[in-house]
């Protein structure tokens, strides 16, 4: 195995011009370094990032913890952070906690002690334990999705309580008074938000809201197959749904085929999260998207300056762009 004295040797420099073109510190001719990329590459040398990471006290590596990485909404984001952080000069190690707590702090446990740079972090509660753990280590964190109350760090995400309100506006101009909303636990800001948008809206155009039409559960295609069936199954039935992201939405349009219940003619059906054109052949869904894209690369940028000394704190609320389909219907008769 090559070492850094037989790169130096090579191409003729000192072993510490050679740390200096490696770590691009320091004073180096154009020709110098050259010489040394050349050596590097006929020698097949590997620098060792641990011993310079020790030194340096920085690992280039950063860390996206997401709760469900099969939601393409999540993926998306993922393709966001590792563009923008692999043009920084950084990698990306993914984590997937499956909305789970426990899985969650065992996550971060590994990656405190892989000592990555930063963490963004779409957290699986509103508790605020995970945050102060990772800032009590010194590591920089910046949340994306989900707001944490009281968090005292950079947050980036979409608009639920807002696209949420428009999608429930939507309904009620189409003349629905008896919607549900299908929506997931009510320990996580985007169920929670999503919630009081609908509620804003029904409000607004003079429409109590009921308890009975508000169904929690998770943000999956199983739970909102199980809300849909038990909406669809209350006393007075709802005339349309809201489903608070786009796994429920699919699960609710199978729990309405299993009951022979037609889309849009029996009920109307809008969903928070759009999905990619790749897994749709034709776009049915009625859907407030979120920037996905955006979102990973705003995050990303944040913690980097995180990194880079910023200090003051930032929250970053991106709007929604409401999608109208087929599935939300016309005008009820």
């Amino acid at each position: 195995m090559s070492t850094l004295r037989d790169v130096a040797k090579l191409a003729g420099v000192a072993p510490i011009t050679v740390s200096r073109v490696i770590n691009d510190a320091g004073y180096a001719s154009d020709a110098t370094r050259k010489r040394v990329r050349l050596a590097i590459k006929k020698l097949g040398y590997v620098p060792n990032s641990l011993a310079r990471s020790l030194r340096s006290r920085r690992t280039s590596t950063l860390a996206l913890v997401v709760t469900d990485i099969t939601n393409p909404f999540f993926t998306l984001i993922a393709r966001s952070v590792e563009d923008t952080a692999s043009a920084a000069g950084y990698s990306v190690i993914f984590c997937n906690t499956d909305e789970s707590e426990t899985k969650e702090e065992e996550y971060l446990t590994i990656l405190l002690q892989k000592q990555v740079d930063g963490i963004l972090l779409v957290p699986a509660c509103t508790n605020t334990r995970s945050v102060r753990r990772i800032q009590a280590q010194g590591t920089a964190v910046v949340l994306l999705d989900r707001r944490i109350p009281g968090a005292a760090t950079d947050t980036v995400r979409g608009d639920s309580e807002g696209g949420a309100y428009q999608l429930t506006q939507l309904l009620l101009g189409l003349g629905h008074r008896q919607i549900a909303v299908l929506t997931g636990p009510k320990n996580i800001s985007t169920a929670y938000d999503r919630v009081t948008g609908y509620r804003k809206a029904l409000a607004d155009a003079g429409v109590r809201p009921s308890s009975k039409l508000v169904y929690y559960g998770a943000f999956d295609q199983a739970s909102g197959f199980e809300m849909a069936r038990k909406a669809m199954a209350a006393p007075e039935p709802p005339t349309a749904l809201f489903a608070a992201n786009n796994f429920i939405a699919l699960g609710a349009i199978h729990a309405m085929e299993a009951a022979g219940c037609r889309v849009p003619q029996d009920l109307a059906l809008v969903a928070f999260d759009d999905l990619p054109p790749a897994l749709v052949t034709f776009p049915f869904i009625t859907a407030a998207a979120q920037p996905a894209y955006e979102m990973g690369r705003l995050a990303t940028n944040l913690l980097l300056a995180r990194l880079a000394g910023s200090r003051s704190h930032k929250e970053v609320v991106l709007p929604c762009e409401i999608n109208v389909r087929q599935s939300s219907g016309g005008p009820r008769p």
